[in-house]
């Protein structure tokens, strides 16, 4: 039986939805943020009116209750606008908010969701620090309880969303004897604690409209009711988050992808009415081919992945046990995803640019633009080479 892919009706309407708002909405203002390198606040604020803060979300906590799926059909849609929007709200719902949903007790549960979904407090995830950036391992942040709190204190660094989110997934060391595997604990913060503190703003050379911080804890103190998860679970907190972030991700890219094709496309068609028939040279139609075959590989990969994580997600949201051997296939194709997906994008955006040669190296147009926003695909969320380290040491334990 040959594999079918397809959508729902329902899903299908909620992409030409998400299409249409952004077309309408938010285009108009992409250009305009990104040069000002400001957060696009008009923008922000029309996205969270209109649910898109809350997708995957159930219903019973606020959100749209469209799942994995449903999220990375939006972001997909995001991405293929302003990789600066997606990246905001990615960071917001997928390692953050998820995670909340996913290991939260009912009580932080239904304070922090509703809210969350509504787009009324930003979420941001603090996992990467100076010494511990893809080896999360290795985190300095520390802490430690004192009475009914938890005392932390060191830096988190590239914390996207950081000066303008509200709520903050932290991991710190509780126990640095016992490493990774039962010393780090992963805790609700707020920015209103006593001794949080938002630092620097980084200055990047993409994505420019999506802020990006230091993020300090100086005698921070967090309630212990804010302990997400267990006391020394915070690792497998981190790693499912990520796990499902890489995925929807790579949902993002594909818009990437789409839109550099969908621009190579424009680009021939003005030509050919120019009567300068570029779209006869081998190489044009290389670029476009080429970028086309790998779009429709990577786009099986992603919602293939993506209905994966949704159904692992299932489980754990519901307390049900999850054996080992999926946890680890999920890793495995996340990572896989997260690789080609974004590489992808960027070799089709890198072709893009080459089709429009100096008009796609010229500031302020879209494909410069595409361009410089292209690369974070390929070392947020883990860098690709750490995902080929995750896919070789999976295959070579359990093979193929």
């Amino acid at each position: 039986m040959p594999f079918d892919f397809s959508f729902t009706k329902e899903q299908e309407c909620f992409r030409e939805f998400v299409k249409e708002f952004l077309e309408n909405e938010v285009v108009p203002y992409v250009g305009k943020y990104d040069k000002l390198e400001k957060v696009p606040t008009v923008t922000i604020k029309k996205l969270a009116k209109a649910g898109f803060f809350g997708v995957p979300i159930p219903e019973k906590y606020g959100g749209a209750g469209f799942g994995e799926i449903g999220y990375s059909i939006m972001l997909e849609e995001l991405a293929r606008v302003d990789n600066a929007h997606a990246t905001i709200i990615g960071a917001h719902t997928g390692i953050c908010l998820v995670p909340i949903w996913l290991f939260g007790n009912e009580e932080q549960r239904e304070k922090y969701l509703p809210s969350m979904c509504k787009g009324e407090k930003i979420g941001a995830f603090g996992l990467t620090e100076p010494e511990a950036g893809s080896d999360a391992a290795n985190i300095q942040t520390t802490a430690e309880k004192d009475g009914g709190e938890y005392v932390l204190n060191g830096t988190k660094m590239f914390i996207s969303n950081g000066e303008i989110a509200d709520v903050f997934l932290v991991f710190a060391a509780t126990n640095k004897a016992l490493g990774a595997r039962g010393g780090i604990t992963a805790f609700i913060v707020e920015k209103d604690f006593p001794g949080f503190k938002v630092g620097v703003k980084e200055k990047k050379m993409g994505i420019r409209a999506a802020p990006t911080n230091e993020i300090v804890f100086d005698n921070c103190r967090v309630p212990e009711e804010n302990v997400l998860g267990k006391v020394g679970y915070g690792f497998i907190v981190a790693l499912t988050a990520l796990d499902g972030g890489r995925a929807t991700l790579s949902a993002g890219t594909l818009g990437g992808t789409r839109w550099a094709i969908e621009k190579m496309i424009e680009y021939v068609k003005l030509n050919d009415k120019l009567d300068r028939k570029i779209g006869d040279k081998e190489m044009v139609q290389w670029f476009i081919a080429n970028s086309a075959i790998e779009y429709e590989a990577a786009r099986h990969l992603v919602y293939q992945t993506v209905a994966m994580v949704e159904q692992y997600f299932h489980k754990i949201a519901n307390k049900e046990k999850v054996s080992r051997a999926f946890r680890e296939k999920v890793s495995r194709y996340s990572a896989m995803v997260k690789a080609l997906s974004s590489e992808t994008a960027s070799r089709a955006i890198e072709r893009t640019l080459q089709l429009y040669s100096s008009l796609g190296y010229t500031e302020g147009l879209p494909v410069e633009k595409a361009f410089r926003d292209s690369i974070i695909g390929e070392i947020y969320e883990g860098t690709n080479e750490i995902q080929r380290w995750i896919i070789a040491r999976d295959i070579v334990e359990r093979g193929l």
